[in-house]
């Protein structure tokens, strides 16, 4: 068995507290169906006007639930006003908090969204975060762990290059967090036995189920073994990006236009919560016919 795998005593204690707990309640929806004017397949572009220029960005086809309700936000000009309220040289800036438009110096920020979640759609390595991917924020696993997206916030990648021997261990570490979840999904679907066995003080059965469970985890793991594929190795040791993301949250399109200006963004300077101490804004988004 791995040593690295959680073992079942202690995340009975993480599960009771998941059970119990949630996102704040304005994230306690999900999103359904959204009516807006793009096609039913097909990338769509969009155009960022922000108070240090200009960014046009590509919304993939193939992340359709993104897309759709990114197109309807931009179409009601829920994005216009918004501040980059995170921002981190050499990794990421990130906007789309609609409580940071009159957002008093300092505030802080980041809690904001529409009132839904949208459901992930995580496909690495088809799309994963290269210098200028456009990606999802969402809340963490412990609260989220089907890895939901905010139905707002997002960041675009800047990150930095890596060499190949670094990609490889990241590689390895990604093995680990993958056979990880898959052993936390499996503890969840048997978190009420658990549970009991942990009332009870079975530590013979928890310690019989974690082994049976680490089993199944590193069986499925296996049948979809995790690799650095070529291109993605080539994309982190020359242009460069975020690679500890990676099949962690939703990619859902690309900067194709603008990089200089989200280059501008990150680098200015912010206080102790990442945020611009000089307000970076979006004027306003609007989609291509």
């Amino acid at each position: 068995m791995k040593k690295f795998l959680t073992s079942l005593a202690s995340l009975a204690l993480t599960l009771a507290i998941t059970a119990c707990s949630g996102a704040a309640s304005q994230n306690s929806k999900t999103m359904t169906d959204t009516q807006n004017n793009t096609a039913s397949n097909g990338d769509v572009i969009v155009d960022m006007k922000t108070t240090m220029g200009d960014i046009k960005l590509r919304l993939f086809g193939d992340t359709p639930r993104h897309r759709d309700n990114f197109v309807k936000l931009v179409n009601e000009g829920f994005y216009n006003g918004v501040l980059f309220h995170r921002v981190i040289n050499d990794f990421m800036v990130q906007t789309g908090d609609p409580n940071s438009r009159d957002a008093q110096a300092g505030k802080m920020l980041g809690e904001g969204d529409p009132g839904y979640t949208i459901e992930a759609e995580i496909d690495y390595p088809r799309h994963f975060h290269h210098r200028g991917a456009l990606a999802a924020a969402r809340t963490g696993d412990n609260v989220n762990p089907e890895r939901r997206s905010s139905g707002s916030q997002f960041y675009i990648v800047t990150g930095q290059t890596y060499n190949d021997s670094t990609i490889t261990q990241m590689e390895k570490r990604m093995e680990m967090q993958a056979m990880q979840d898959a052993f936390n999904r499996l503890a969840l679907a048997h978190r009420d036995s658990i549970m009991e066995m942990r009332r009870n003080r079975d530590q013979a059965g928890l310690q019989a189920l974690q082994e049976k469970l680490a089993k199944e985890a590193e069986a499925e793991v296996a049948k979809n073994p995790v690799k650095i594929t070529d291109e993605v190795r080539k994309a982190y040791t020359t242009e460069g990006g975020t690679p500890h993301l990676d099949g962690a949250y939703t990619v859902f399109g690309e900067v194709i236009s603008g990089m200089d200006v989200v280059d501008k963004i990150q680098k200015v300077e912010t206080d102790r919560n990442d945020r611009p101490k000089d307000d970076v804004r979006i004027i306003s988004m609007t989609v291509e016919k």
